[in-house]
């Protein structure tokens, strides 16, 4: 698969940008499990071209985990291109346009999905960034605002006149935020639009190898988006990969394995973030790598709430000792007491 002239494998993964979540020390850990393609956390243009700090860090880019895109959303065309230009100077190998996060604040103010409201300055705003960096500029999307637009195949084509090397289009309305299942039907007509020439990556719902395999085989999709599957389950890319070239499902990692990477994680958020933040950004990280195990809750609610590393270091050591080798899917495994 190609964007632009950058070449990425044959059906490749890719880490969804989501906010407070694909941060530097969690797109490590997709990296090493096998994400083929990440991004940044999206960032908002206003934030940036106000030389907002948590929006310029956004744009920490490593060299581990390219190729990389930078995500930018707003609802100013002017504040957009702006910000397409700093976000270049920062060294991606792409920009990408959200018009597709769901939220109230952000969609509500005409940005995001919000933009499937206005189709003609999606394609005015889309035009302008393409024309002002030298970049690929890619999209994401969704299938339209509501269940009376769902516009996805025409928006797609208009897309891809304005220039854009790749649309990612998750199976979703803006009204449906997460609910319901993902309309893959609508995708796969994207992609076998005669019109359609760029690559066309699928999101939504991907929760393990048998799915990603059926997106991939029965709509032809050149690449898969993962987001809010791969919180808790890294190892999620690595599954996928194994499943599609050799046919066969691991075995999930056992708690040992997932007490290591967790340890790893919390390291490295440590070492790109400063002071408590690092602590409140993982939690979520934490609990969710151990989701599943019997009897887990009050050493959840122990993971949800100290602030304290060494605390931490201490609750994940005591769950290493309690669990050991047990997977959360062999419900016949034998475990501490």
């Amino acid at each position: 698969m190609k964007i632009g002239k950058i070449n990425i494998r044959d059906y490749p993964l890719f880490l969804a940008p989501m906010e407070d979540i694909t941060d530097p020390s969690f797109r490590m850990v997709c990296k090493i499990n096998g994400a083929d393609f990440m991004y940044t956390e999206f960032i908002s243009s206003d934030g940036l071209i106000r030389d907002g700090k948590k929006s310029v860090k956004k744009l920490d880019i490593y060299d581990f985990e390219r190729p990389m895109g930078i995500q930018l959303y707003g609802h100013l065309i002017d504040a957009m291109v702006e910000s397409a230009h700093i976000a270049e100077e920062a060294g991606p190998e792409l920009i990408d346009i959200n018009f597709g996060c769901p939220v109230k604040k952000i969609a509500n103010r005409g940005a995001g999905a919000g933009m499937l409201r206005n189709i003609p300055l999606m394609i005015e705003m889309t035009t302008a960034i393409v024309k002002a960096v030298k970049l690929p500029v890619t999209v994401k999307t969704r299938l339209g605002w509501d269940e009376e637009s769902k516009n996805i195949v025409e928006v797609a084509e208009r897309l891809q006149d304005t220039g854009i090397q790749a649309l990612t289009i998750h199976g979703r309305t803006r009204a449906q935020l997460y609910k319901g299942a993902a309309n893959w039907t609508l995708i796969g007509e994207v992609k076998n639009s005669p019109r359609i020439k760029i690559p066309i990556i699928g999101n939504g719902d991907i929760d393990g190898p048998i799915k990603a395999k059926e997106m991939f085989s029965r709509f032809g999709v050149d690449g898969i988006m993962i987001g809010r599957a791969t919180v808790g389950r890294p190892w999620i890319f690595r599954d996928i990969k194994h499943f599609l070239e050799k046919g066969e499902l691991l075995p999930e990692p056992t708690v040992n394995e997932k007490v290591d990477l967790a340890l790893f994680h919390l390291d490295k958020s440590l070492q790109f973030k400063e002071g408590k933040r690092s602590i409140f950004e993982m939690r979520r990280h934490l609990s969710n790598y151990f989701k599943g195990l019997p009897d887990f809750k009050e050493t959840r609610i122990k993971l949800l709430t100290t602030l304290e590393v060494d605390e931490i270091k201490i609750i994940l050591d005591g769950i290493r000792k309690r669990w050991g080798d047990f997977r959360t899917e062999d419900k016949t495994a034998v475990y501490a007491v």
